[in-house]
């Protein structure tokens, strides 16, 4: 669809203790959005669910506490051990049921979305309904919402010191992977759900369909065999893809599938226990409150199908039809720009920065050329005027945007 409208995007950043606010702004361009989902559920009922005191990108331990001390006495929450910094790793357990479902979100400090979605599903379960009580009595659930509480305060992927927990399945080398081998072990689940952001870059495909939601039933071995419990995961995926079809058609992605041990999925999936690996993608929304809906969504799907459908679930060639993500999109393409006496293109993505406890997309020029086969999240068609980024030493891969003129109007202002 196309516009033609004032399209302003707003930044802060802070330099040398000074907050500036930068205003991004073009007027009278044509503005392209490429994803355009259709919103089917109502946000009505999913907000019946919304936990609405975990809101946008940064989800830490303090906000996260105070919501699991109060949750109802049907709850069971423990503390599993400490992070590498001697913060809490929570533990949740509701249900009685046989079939054993171990959930950890955030195992990547900035990777946030799961773990919002997760606390919509506890207040879905303590919920009066009979699809809550038909949950309960089917399923024992356990979940760790924060994996990575020391990465999730500075906002990284990392832990405390430096280290990808999902490199660690291995080594074993720090505390928090310990804590989940231990918790793996005496609990024995039936199903492993890995919960995971992915960067907005990811396409559902060679198509203009942003990946919105991506899953993986990830190997167990290099061959990629598909074994019977990997099989299972894999029908389990095909029937949430065929759920989430109704909503967000052509945005499921398929998560690449290269085996790797250090992985915690690849992992779990070699010891035979079935094991789906979650990431939330980008949905039209940098704080990705769409995203956590549609997560809720395929959570729900998920265990309906297990209890409901378990002898009628979708054949493994069904999984294979979803298209493998790949990296075609940018945050922002610039179209048709003149740039030393040149006509280009020119893509912006965002790095993302925590800044006095809040997020901040700073944007940085991440590729100039014929863009033909990429995608903008936003596009804007420049018509062929000048552009200028600060000046014209600095138009460098990876150099963030502090100015941008267009045709001699400045479009970027502190």
């Amino acid at each position: 669809m196309q516009f033609h409208k004032t399209f302003t995007i707003r930044f802060s950043y802070k330099c040398n203790q000074i907050k500036h606010i930068l205003l991004f702004t073009f007027v009278n361009f044509s503005l392209f959005t490429f994803v355009n989902m259709k919103n089917n559920l109502s946000d009505t009922q999913f907000n019946q669910f919304r936990e609405t005191k975990l809101s946008g990108r940064y989800i830490t331990l303090n906000c996260i506490e105070p919501i699991i001390k109060k949750l109802d006495s049907e709850f069971k929450i423990e503390i599993e051990g400490n992070s590498e910094e001697q913060r809490p790793l929570y533990s949740i357990t509701i249900g009685s049921g046989k079939f054993k479902v171990l959930m950890w979100s955030q195992m990547h400090g900035n990777e946030s979305t799961t773990t919002k979605a997760i606390f919509d599903f506890l207040n879905y379960l303590q919920a009066d309904g009979k699809n809550q009580t038909l949950l309960k009595q089917n399923f024992t659930f356990k979940i760790l919402p924060l994996l990575n509480p020391d990465g999730a305060l500075r906002y990284t992927r990392e832990n405390a010191n430096g280290v990808d927990l999902n490199r660690d399945a291995q080594d074993k080398s720090q505390i928090e992977i310990q804590v989940l081998f231990d918790v793996f072990e005496s609990f024995k689940p039936d199903l492993c759900l890995n919960m995971h952001d992915q960067r907005t870059i990811f396409s559902a495909g060679n198509t203009s369909k942003s990946a919105v939601i991506s899953f993986l039933a990830p190997s167990a071995d290099s061959s990629k065999t598909i074994s019977e419990t990997r099989a299972y995961a894999m029908q389990l995926i095909a029937s949430m893809n065929n759920h989430l079809q109704m909503y967000i058609p052509g945005n499921v992605g398929r998560y690449s599938d290269e085996f790797n041990p250090n992985c915690l999925g690849d992992t779990f999936q070699s010891l035979n226990v079935p094991t789906i690996l979650f990431e939330a993608g980008h949905c039209d929304d940098y704080r990705r409150e769409d995203t956590r809906k549609y997560v809720f969504m395929a959570l729900l799907s998920l265990f309906e199908t297990i209890s409901e459908n378990k002898d009628n679930l979708p054949a493994v060639a069904e999984y294979f039809k979803i298209p493998e993500n790949e990296k075609l999109f940018f945050d922002i393409i610039i179209r048709n720009a003149k740039f030393s006496n040149q006509i280009t293109d020119v893509a912006i993505q965002f790095e993302e920065r925590l800044i006095e406890n809040s997020i901040n997309f700073n944007p940085k020029v991440s590729k100039s050329g014929n863009l033909n086969i990429f995608y903008g999240h936003n596009e804007v068609d420049a018509g062929e005027k000048e552009l200028i980024i600060k000046d014209n030493k600095s138009f460098l891969l990876d150099n963030e945007i502090i100015k941008l003129t267009l045709n001699g109007i400045n479009n970027l202002m502190i």
